[in-house]
């Protein structure tokens, strides 16, 4: 099956219509197609959705346009910080974008020189940077229990442009594998995001390789996701996260069909 429920538009921070989006995901085969347009976040605006109410109607008026060519389903990515109501959205995909500390956000992923602000709280200490995300998205994520869990490691989207003693440092590993495990407990689908990769972040998806072993070692269910802002994306790297996926030993994903998340085999 070809899918992809995690993709933004020009309701958040995308660059298409949701429509464009449809109509590349039906070119390119598509089984189904779901929205994840970020829940709003009150303090931060700059890239979330301002109308949420015209996001669903746009999207259920989509749905059933397009319903004889491929399934349109209706998510969020909500941050951990900011729920939106759950009954508004067909899944959601539950994220953490941001340290907080003395009240106030800071974002991890908008770029460098946000992440080096991340740094300056926690004088320099990438590790506990690391800790302050993991241990309050995990318990979100315990708590919350989302559908689908967003770009779990988000924390290293910059190991590979510039090191910060994360990738490769056994308490790094031993930390994320320690909060990997306890998220696990709430049964919520993990994505394969290649997100990062598109946009020239990463050479491999999240989470890392290690995390992934980790995951094929406890159980862990996955789900492949593009975290796509352009239509043109919306299946980046699949056939290499595929492959990447059979080398660690997993035999299978899941997909949002037919209304459940079932079984898509590799």
């Amino acid at each position: 099956m070809l899918t992809n429920y995690h993709n933004h538009s020009t309701f958040c921070d995308g660059k298409n219509t949701p429509e464009e989006v449809i109509l590349s995901a039906i070119d390119k085969g598509f089984d189904a197609i779901g929205f994840s347009g970020h829940g709003f976040t009150e303090f931060d605006q700059r890239y979330c959705m301002k109308d949420p109410p015209a996001f669903r109607a746009a999207i259920r008026e989509l749905k059933e346009k397009y319903k004889e060519k491929i399934q349109v389903y209706l998510g969020a990515e909500e941050d951990a910080y900011a729920p939106v109501n759950r009954a508004d959205y067909e899944y959601l995909v539950g994220s953490c974008h941001y340290c907080h500390k003395d009240g106030k956000y800071y974002p991890i992923d908008s770029g460098l020189d946000y992440f080096h602000k991340c740094l300056e709280l926690f004088d320099g200490d990438a590790l506990a940077v690391a800790e302050n995300y993991y241990s309050y998205f995990c318990d979100y994520i315990v708590r919350r229990k989302p559908d689908i869990v967003g770009h779990f490691d988000l924390v290293t989207k910059f190991e590979e442009k510039e090191p910060h003693d994360l990738f490769g440092n056994p308490k790094y590993t031993a930390m994320a594998e320690k909060y990997l495990l306890y998220a696990l407990q709430s049964g919520s689908l993990f994505e394969v995001n290649t997100g990062a990769i598109t946009r020239g972040y990463r050479t491999t998806p999240y989470p890392s390789l290690d995390l992934l072993y980790t995951l094929k070692k406890n159980d862990g269910k996955l789900i492949l996701s593009a975290d796509s802002h352009a239509a043109d994306t919306i299946d980046f790297h699949f056939k290499e996260a595929r492959t990447m996926l059979k080398d660690v030993g997993f035999t299978h994903v899941y997909s949002l069909y037919n209304g459940e998340f079932v079984k898509d085999y590799l």
